[in-house]
């Protein structure tokens, strides 16, 4: 038997033993054997009841001896449905400090692990999160301040998280294997994982930059691996799976579920069978009268599979393979091509044809259902699960080799709090800046330290058994440490001129009442007053050192409510347009100061930003006339004042809107001399050469004339 390979595939509804013998590079099928369980002592993956999985053991390995000879070790698979899988999250504060280093991801990334592994453990209801191993994990998405990112490197922000989805399995499942096998008189020889078994076989290593899934559809579940840039990218299951067709076939024609289940391998191998139902009917069911009868049990099955797959890959993947007994499910593949939007050639079922390396013989089982069996033989004697053992700080950890173990997965095994091993962060600065308080948060403390063997490395170093871990926690970081530039950044200064000459303000910095340069360390509880505007008001001094220019307040009260006029020996020009004191400079402004008279109604406008007056404009007889309407009422005890009325500080005014009324002809009297009265004989009135009425509405740029 040094040359023969004996492995078990240890179903929900069954045991299948197969034996095959290597012939330089590939391998032969020389028998098999399969034999359903009695009662349900398998669910979802792990032995419930040993004794009883394991006589089933003892039967299939017998029936093999009584052929081959004596069978003592077993290549065994523990299956994809008893992985657990879950999302989780993991943050850590930025305070507005980019990430600089790659090395930080990782460690967010397995804090994120750590946080599903204890979350696991908590939904399981077990306290001992060690008893999960972690077979792989897959990025969701970054973000930074609850925005999704691309990547974490040199992004500014609050806080930085990432979102894991991570496949654990649990220890007690290969225990409960190992148990069984022994009472079977079965030595393990092997273990690898069922989907990792379909892939090896049929996805071999130069395949896997291909982003597949497969899918193996069984009795009671549908188990699911992806592969993606080369490697096996992630794992999931689904508890739908070929059972639920043949409820809906034993529903549908009133059969028990044993026969149930055979009526649909014969309709899907022969096209057609006849049964006899609970009452003695028999009946003749045609492929299409099953399609129709369980196309929504067919619908539910693919829904659940496309959505693991989407939920595992972000994507639709390039294509989907099927295997099991379940892929022969009618128009399964149809269907689920429509749900993950692939064409209908990119899901397929792929039976035992599709093994590259195996040798066709007479034994050769045929079908998609002995693509695992096979897979287990192979990948358990090229590809096996080892137990590493390393020390972490001294402290052994155990883990299963599924995958190229690494630092960073000893460091999740051993339990150690990743973020508590980051150095603590400096001390923040508190400090006043114009009024406002702002905290500078000290720098980021440093990554753990880690090394292996004695030498200095990173997370994703591999490890072999046997290897020495030692993590140190990493340096606290060093207090704030900031300039004013950096704090506020570099103040421009500004060109403001002044009565036509050029003249340089420049900003400054103040700490605490005292003027400071730029590159002055902020400390603890400064004071900071930085100029970020210049006003009138703040630029006068530097062009006034004698004081010779005046802006005295002038108010007067419109309406009960004091509204402030520019008054005294200057008037303020920026730009051309008259402005207060506290009118904001800005870069090569021109600012012009004028001597000017007492404030009139109509600067009263101006202040308020009010329209004084409504115009238009026509013309009479050829001439040119532009007529005027009041747009206020506004009087000063209790007589109406005009815009060109002179203000007394302190004035009580009382303003109200006039209601607009359209120009007629008539207004053009108050701005000609024509006396009608003495005008003989008679006269006709005309807008544009249409005869009119005095009361006749006017509108802007019409021609107006008398004829008599």
């Amino acid at each position: 038997m040094d040359d023969r390979i004996f492995a078990l595939d240890i179903g929900t509804r069954s045991v299948t033993g197969i034996i095959l013998e290597k012939e330089e590079t590939k391998f032969k099928v020389i028998d098999y054997y399969t034999k359903e369980h009695t009662e349900r002592s398998m669910r979802d993956g792990q032995i419930h009841n040993v004794v009883a999985v394991s006589d089933i053991i003892r039967e299939v390995k017998e029936k093999l001896e009584h052929t081959h000879g004596s069978l003592h070790k077993v290549c065994v698979a523990a299956a994809g449905r008893a992985l657990k899988t879950t999302q989780a999250t993991s943050t850590i504060e930025l305070n507005q400090q980019p990430i600089v280093e790659e090395e930080t991801i990782k460690h967010l990334e397995l804090s994120a692990v750590q946080a599903a592994q204890i979350k696991l453990a908590q939904e399981e209801q077990t306290e001992d999160y060690h008893n999960y191993y972690c077979v792989g994990y897959s990025i969701l998405h970054y973000q930074i301040d609850e925005e999704r990112i691309g990547s974490l490197i040199d992004q500014s922000g609050e806080k930085a998280s990432v979102e894991i989805i991570a496949t654990f399995l649990p220890k007690i499942v290969v225990e409960s294997l190992l148990a069984a096998l022994g009472r079977a008189a079965l030595e393990m020889d092997a273990l690898t994982l069922e989907p990792i078994a379909a892939i090896h076989v049929l996805v071999p290593e130069s395949m896997r930059r291909l982003n597949v899934a497969l899918v193996d559809i069984g009795a009671g579940t549908s188990d699911i691996a992806i592969t993606n840039a080369g490697t096996v990218a992630a794992y999931g299951m689904v508890p739908v799976a070929g059972d639920e067709i043949t409820e809906a076939i034993s529903d549908a024609y009133l059969l028990d579920f044993p026969l149930a289940e055979q009526t649909k391998r014969d309709i899907v191998n022969d096209g057609e069978a006849m049964v006899a139902d609970i009452l003695g009917f028999e009946t003749t069911i045609t492929y299409d009268a099953l399609v129709g009868e369980i196309r929504s049990k067919v619908e539910y099955l693919a829904s659940k599979v496309a959505e693991e797959i989407l939920l595992l890959n972000a994507n639709p993947p390039k294509a989907v393979m099927l295997v099991g007994g379940g892929s022969l499910t009618p128009e399964i593949t149809k269907i689920l091509a429509d749900k993950l939007r692939l064409p209908e050639n990119r899901v397929a079922v792929r039976g035992i044809d599709a093994i590259q390396n195996l040798v066709s013989s007479e034994a050769l089982p045929k079908g998609p259902d002995f693509v695992t069996p096979i897979g287990i033989a192979i990948a358990a004697k090229q590809n096996p699960v080892h137990y590493v053992t390393v020390n972490v700080n001294k402290q052994k950890v155990r883990m299963f080799e599924m995958k190229q173990l690494t630092v960073g997965d000893a460091l999740i095994q051993a339990g150690l709090d990743i973020q508590k091993m980051y150095g603590r962060p400096g001390s923040a600065v508190m400090v006043t800046v114009n009024g406002k308080e702002i905290t500078i948060p000290g720098q980021f403390g440093q990554a753990p330290q880690l090394s292996v063997n004695g030498i200095k490395t990173t997370v994703e170093q591999s490890i072999l058994n046997n290897d020495n871990v030692e993590v140190e926690k990493g340096e606290d970081g060093s207090p704030a440490l900031i300039t004013l530039e950096e704090l506020i950044g570099d103040l421009p200064s500004k060109v403001i001129y002044f009565n036509n000459q050029p003249i340089k303000r420049y900003a400054n910095y103040f700490v605490n009442g005292k003027k400071q340069v730029k590159a002055y360390v902020v400390k603890d509880r400064d004071n900071i007053v930085f100029e970020n505007e210049t006003t009138v008001k703040d630029f006068l001094p530097y062009v006034d050192k004698e004081g010779s220019l005046q802006i005295n307040s002038f108010s007067v009260y419109v309406n009960d409510e004091e509204v402030k006029l520019p008054i005294g020996e200057t008037r303020i020009f920026v730009n051309n347009n008259q402005a207060n004191d506290d009118k904001v400079l800005h870069n090569n402004d021109q600012l012009t100061i004028e001597p000017a008279s007492t404030p009139l109604v109509s600067d009263l406008f101006t202040v308020l930003g009010k329209k004084a007056v409504n115009t238009t404009a026509v013309y009479f007889n050829g001439q040119y006339i532009e007529l005027e309407q009041s747009c206020y009422s506004i009087k000063r005890d209790g007589e109406t004042v005009r815009p060109e009325t002179e203000l007394n500080n302190l004035d009580y005014l009382s303003m109200k809107a006039k209601e607009i009324e359209p120009f007629i002809f008539q207004d053009i009297f108050r701005y000609i001399d024509i006396d009608i009265s003495k005008v003989s004989g008679d006269f006709k009135l005309y807008i544009n050469d249409m005869p009119a009425s005095f009361d006749a509405e006017i509108q802007h740029g019409d021609q107006l004339r008398i004829t008599w």
